[in-house]
């Protein structure tokens, strides 16, 4: 049923495209602004790399992009995940951004970026910024963007990646943050105060959680609620219905580096990935993706009216410990028994056909400072004698009781897979009797939140290049997920790397909290996987996009006419 459901929506998306407008011609001129920069500074884009006010004459054909995620949130303070975040970099403009195939900041709304010192960064906006709607965008909608960001601090936001405008939180969870840690000398100048050196805080302002919203039509103090959102990036919301579709318009007010190629993107959302890899191999989509399942890619990689493109992989998967409450992970050695049965390779291979690798650290390989420190204290194999003697040692009764939650459509069809992979192989030992609990995402984060499981299953995409991404969000005090750890050695080396650009002096505290991380067990990583797509005939510009960042750029994707 749900495969007929689908198809039928995707006869929709067809109606409502022919229903728009259609599409005129200009130059079709490339995207400019590639240069890149040090971490501490940021280069001012080409001159005449800005989209032109006819921006709506582009040529090419509107193009349908199919995926099985799924969106919290259209609103930046309400949302830290990919489904959400696709959309939002592309509606919203932010200080700075990442462009295809590097991992430097430069500049978007900000035609500058400069530390003045580890604490302090200037930004300088270009000048006559404008929301899709017309309204002013300048350094007071940047400084109340950011404001209302950590005001609301929701719990499925990404505010934390902006803590270090703030001296901490409250009992509470509310972050002790002060309005004049940002400051707006002029209607092109914001400067950032921090409470701290942070010279990584530059990265985290290309991400959604820097996003800029208009004053005007966002509420201060609440996220905002419909799918009225207003931005200033390449392309603007026109049509939303949640988990069916979302389309977008070339936004002509657009004055940024990068040049929408296409006047019009829709995204169809798919319940089951199966009716995607149907809908791309029939062109009733022209881009599948997130997430086909690792079956489908290899299946469509014999059909030639599809091409299945790859680029270097930084996702991961990792399974949580909730540490508070009354959960039997509050002990370390129930944590490092799990850690010390866990085959990896069986996973990747029975679950996922080998198309994602083993991981034995939080940090993917091909980052500075990666170690893989959990192969090194646990080995990469099983190891029952050893988790036995750690139970026995700590007097714990064995079978353990250990209830696991996992999402399954939003991490795809093979979650459900690499969850039961994982049951199967605790009960085995003998050790654990494992419960397995699944919700969809939305109710899967409250439930997480709430300590509904001992353990459950979460998946990253680097909010930027940097192994500082794969760790602080991770560690201090007790992480995103706030699952109740703490280490004050953690939160000290993790401080102490964001406060120098000294690669080598970075890369060795990342080396140690990797360790760390390994013998508190606070997490354990799972498999790191590449980044994948499959694209019909007369679409181009997909294999530009597939980078570590995993910022599927709408601006770089064309469609012949």
């Amino acid at each position: 049923m749900r495969k007929t459901q689908s198809v039928l929506a995707i006869a929709g998306t067809a109606a409502l495209i022919a229903s728009l407008a259609a599409c005129g011609s200009n130059n079709g001129a490339s995207p400019g602004g590639s240069s890149t920069s040090p971490t501490n500074s940021m280069a001012t884009t080409p001159s005449g790399s800005s989209a032109s006010p006819g921006l709506v004459d582009i040529k090419g054909q509107p193009v349908i992009i199919g995926t099985t995620d799924t969106v919290t949130s259209l609103d930046p303070a309400g949302a830290y995940d990919e489904g959400s975040w696709t959309l939002m970099y592309n509606m919203y403009q932010t200080l700075v951004t990442i462009p295809a195939g590097g991992n430097k900041p430069i500049g978007d709304a900000a035609q500058s970026c400069t530390y003045t010192n580890p604490k302090t960064l200037k930004c300088v906006l270009r000048p006559g910024e404008k929301f899709s709607n017309g309204d002013p965008l300048n350094s007071a909608a940047v400084k109340y963007s950011i404001v209302r960001n950590m005001k609301i601090n929701s719990a499925n936001g990404a505010s934390v990646l902006l803590s270090s405008l703030t001296s901490g939180t409250t009992k509470s969870g509310a972050y002790k943050f002060s309005p004049s840690s940002i400051s707006t000398p002029n209607d092109t100048t914001v400067i950032f105060h921090l409470t701290r050196p942070d010279t990584v805080f530059i990265s985290a302002l290309t991400t959604p959680a820097g996003a800029i919203v208009d004053p005007k039509v966002f509420p201060a103090t609440s996220l905002l609620k419909g799918s009225g959102v207003v931005g200033s990036g390449p392309y603007e919301l026109t049509k939303y219905t949640a988990g069916q579709i979302a389309a977008f318009d070339a936004n002509p007010l657009y004055t940024g580096p990068f040049k929408p190629q296409a006047p019009k993107i829709v995204v169809q959302y798919f319940s089951d990935t199966s009716a995607l890899k149907l809908a791309v191999q029939g062109g009733q989509v022209d881009v599948a993706w997130r997430s086909l399942a690792p079956a489908d890619l290899k299946s469509l990689q014999s059909n030639s009216s599809v091409t299945v493109a790859t680029g270097p992989g930084s996702e991961i998967r990792y399974w949580v410990w909730k540490l508070n409450g009354n959960h039997v992970g509050k002990n370390i050695a129930v944590r490092k028994a799990v850690a010390y049965l866990i085959n990896r390779q069986q996973i990747a291979s029975v679950a996922y056909d080998n198309v994602v690798k083993p991981l034995y650290s939080i940090v993917p390989p091909g980052f500075a400072g990666q170690t893989n420190a959990f192969a090194k204290l646990y080995g990469t194999t099983p190891n029952k004698a050893k988790a036995v003697a750690l139970l026995k040692a700590a007097h714990i009764s064995t079978p353990i009781n250990l209830t696991v939650g996992y999402t399954g459509t939003h991490y795809g069809p093979n979650a459900v897979d690499e969850a039961t992979q994982l049951q199967r192989q605790l009960d085995a030992s003998g050790l654990f009797h494992v419960t397995l609990k699944s919700a969809e995402w939305t109710a899967y984060q409250t439930a997480y939140q709430q300590g509904a499981y001992d353990l459950f299953m979460l998946g990253w995409f680097p909010d930027y290049l940097d192994a500082d991404d794969y760790l602080a969000p991770f560690l201090v005090d007790g992480g995103f997920y706030k699952n109740g750890y703490h280490n004050a050695e953690a939160n000290r080396l993790v401080a102490q790397e964001e406060a120098t650009s000294d690669q080598s002096a970075r890369a060795r505290a990342f080396e140690k909290l990797q360790t760390i991380a390994a013998q508190d067990v606070p997490f354990i990583p799972s498999w790191v996987g590449k980044n994948s797509a499959v694209y019909g005939k007369g679409v181009q510009g997909v294999q530009k996009t597939l980078d570590p960042s995993f910022i599927f750029r709408f601006w770089d994707i064309t469609k012949d006419a």
